[in-house]
């Protein structure tokens, strides 16, 4: 293929990228056409001699580029997804030169002068409401990225630019190829007790394929695992979780410990350059947050009451044990507590609840069905669509009236090439300006199952695929003129609030009857199962807001250190924010830790990981109002889709949640659920 080729518009429906065109070979000449393309298209807008019209520069600039756009957004998902060692050299040379190439145009004075005029008289410019939004974020966006800093000062901020982009690129393949090296290696079967016989034969064959005897359990992105709710063998569950917590601090090329340091420490000393005390606050005050301190605060003030309830919960599986509950214990014994409360009398194992969640029931007879239920939707698989990896599927996405919207593909199985965890992306962003409809991509981490049989899941793993769907919604609804606005283009700690209200519905009895089948018999959830689904108290929640919580502080911690601080013991400095916090309870560790903490290193979430629980009070209060308002009618998605959904960031987030709602959110319902109350 040529560059041209690559570059051009694809022809496919809904403008879905023809994968067959990209060879890992031809990315780097591409990127280095799209870049200068892109760079006649600004040049053309700054050098303009007619007067700044919000036409000729706004919205010029929301046209431009869109060849570099392209391929930038089949090359930083496939580097996720489907990653190999071409494109790991071409994202290491593509990266820096990505940030330079963005760093040029947001530091153009004279394309910022004519943003300036227009933002100066944009009250006579007889804008719409979405038009001069549009003006004032591009005003705001040129500001913070150094448009009127001085010379040497922007110098410097494109240096410690590039050299980030360098640093968090590194970060993400030093913490995949460790994740992928830290498979934990058993000898005999026995080890493997507690596993179900998919898990077994999954091991197996991970084994077989390393061309090791035995078998290889795989590791997820958490720290705490999902084996170890299962292993029976206390030392099988030891080497699970302490080949999952050391990960990348064990010397040699992956440890990243002073990859992070450096990272933090070139954050703090850009958040000086604009005159911020540290690089939370430089992040937060362009959230709905708006301080570090707000944000903090509200870490602070869930901490003790879930430590509290943590602490009570150890004791409880202590007397179930019989002996002290270590970090790899409590899982498992959790997962017994849970058992005995749901049968009421202490008994023994009944059904396994993941016999009930199968994937392709839980997709189609759950998530689309309450979608459906909502906004009207209907999905229509496209087998005839060549996607980048065998793993991934695509379904049509109409609206009510029968119009196509766009496509959503799920890729949902994990593999050696794609990193950790779960989360949204897309190839197509919407925009009425581009005439352009989205094209979604939901990505999860769920174990291949054996050849013929289905993907059976757990609680938790049916949750992540309500939660990433909800991110999926938000981009197929999104109704905007301007890319700049499309879908999830929302302040960070307003972001997760579609997805994690999105979550309410693997629990609402109507759908969940409708997904929650035997996968062999397509019986229905025995009673004991339904309940404990649809009425699970707040059992656990004291280890899952303190594991959650003390992820979220040690973000902070890493993101608050002053200019000139260099964090030399990485272990001792995230010790000590747990403890200055009151989350340094004994059994939970942190969800993540510094040196595999991908969201904030790499992910785009620095000094944003509390935005779970910030978002969560709207989710929490959405859902009690959906509660009270006969839940997923088409009516109530309507208004939910009107208010919030559909407008992106084309609208003030906090003015979109009243909108909804009527009235700001109320707490009340997060403590509730968490268990938090006095």
């Amino acid at each position: 293929m040529t560059v041209d080729a690559v570059l051009a518009p694809s022809t496919l429906p809904f403008a879905l990228p023809d994968f067959a065109a990209f060879a890992d070979a031809d990315y780097e000449a591409a990127f280095a056409e799209g870049f200068a393309r892109h760079r006649r298209d600004i040049a053309a807008i700054a050098e303009n001699p007619e007067p700044a019209t919000f036409e000729n520069t706004v919205e010029a600039m929301e046209r431009a580029g869109q060849d570099l756009g392209r391929v930038a957004a089949v090359f930083f998902s496939l580097t996720s997804t489907d990653r190999t060692d071409a494109l790991e050299a071409a994202q290491a040379a593509i990266s820096p030169r990505w940030s330079a190439h963005f760093d040029a145009i947001l530091m153009d004075a004279a394309l910022f002068a004519r943003i300036d005029e227009l933002y100066t008289r944009r009250g006579d410019l007889g804008l719409d409401a979405e038009q001069q939004r549009l003006l004032e974020r591009y005003h705001l966006r040129f500001a913070r990225a150094g448009a009127g800093l001085d010379a040497a000062a922007q110098e410097r901020l494109r240096t410690i630019n590039t050299e980030l982009a360098e640093l968090t690129t590194e970060f993400s393949r030093r913490t995949l190829a460790e994740t992928n090296a830290s498979a934990v290696h058993f000898a005999t079967e026995a080890e493997l007790d507690g596993l179900d016989a998919d898990a077994v034969a999954a091991a197996r064959a991970a084994a077989q394929e390393a061309g090791r005897e035995g078998y290889l359990l795989a590791l997820g992105y958490p720290l705490n695992q999902p084996n170890l709710a299962r292993l029976t063998d206390r030392e099988s569950r030891r080497k699970v979780f302490e080949a999952s917590s050391e990960r990348n601090t064990r010397g040699g090329e992956n440890d990243t410990r002073e990859l992070i340091a450096r990272v933090a420490a070139l954050r703090a000393e850009r958040a000086a350059l604009f005159g911020y005390p540290h690089h939370a606050a430089y992040q937060i005050a362009d959230q709905t947050a708006g301080t570090a301190e707000a944000a903090l605060g509200m870490l602070r003030d869930l901490a003790a009451p879930a430590a509290r309830n943590a602490a009570a919960e150890r004791a409880e599986l202590e007397e179930l044990a019989g002996h002290p509950i270590e970090a790899w214990d409590w899982p498992y014994y959790a997962r017994i507590a849970e058992q005995r409360a749901q049968a009421g009398d202490g008994g023994a194992e009944g059904p396994q609840l993941s016999d009930f969640l199968a994937l392709d029931t839980v997709i189609e007879n759950g998530v689309f069905e309450a979608a459906s239920r909502m906004y009207g939707l209907a999905f229509t698989e496209r087998t005839d669509l060549a996607l980048y990896h065998p793993d991934a599927r695509a379904w049509q996405v109409t609206g009510p009236d029968g119009t196509p919207l766009g496509l959503f593909i799920g890729d949902y199985f994990a593999r050696p090439s794609k990193r950790g965890g779960a989360w949204m992306t897309s190839f197509v962003d919407q925009s009425a300006l581009l005439d352009a409809r989205p094209v979604i991509i939901n990505v999860c981490n769920f174990v291949r199952p054996p050849a013929g049989r289905p993907a059976l899941l757990t609680r938790d793993e049916v949750t992540t695929v309500f939660h990433e769907f909800g991110h999926a919604l938000h981009g197929l609804l999104s109704d905007v003129t301007y890319p700049y606005f499309s879908g999830t283009s929302v302040p960070r700690d307003f972001v997760e609030f579609p997805s994690q209200f999105n979550e309410m519905f693997a629990a609402w009895p109507t759908i969940l009857d409708g997904y929650a089948r035997h996968y062999e018999t397509g019986e229905p959830l025995p009673a004991g199962l339904r309940r404990s689904v649809l009425e699970p108290g707040t059992r656990g929640e004291g280890f899952g807001t303190v594991e959650y919580l003390a992820a979220a502080v040690i973000d902070l911690a890493w993101h608050m250190i002053e200019p000139g601080t260099v964090v030399a013991d990485v272990e001792a400095f995230e010790a000590a924010a747990l403890a200055d916090a009151g989350l340094d309870v004994a059994g939970v560790p942190p969800r993540y830790r510094g040196p595999f903490f991908n969201h904030i290193f790499s992910g785009g979430y620095s000094a944003g990981y509390y935005s779970y629980i910030w978002s969560e009070v709207l989710d929490a209060d959405a859902s009690a109002w959906f509660t009270a308002h006969d839940g997923p009618t088409r009516e109530n998605g309507e208004k939910l889709r009107t208010a919030v959904l559909s407008r992106g960031g084309s609208v003030d987030a906090s003015q979109a949640y009243r909108d909804f709602r009527g009235a700001d959110p109320d707490i009340t319902p997060l403590l509730e659920r968490r268990g938090l109350t006095p």
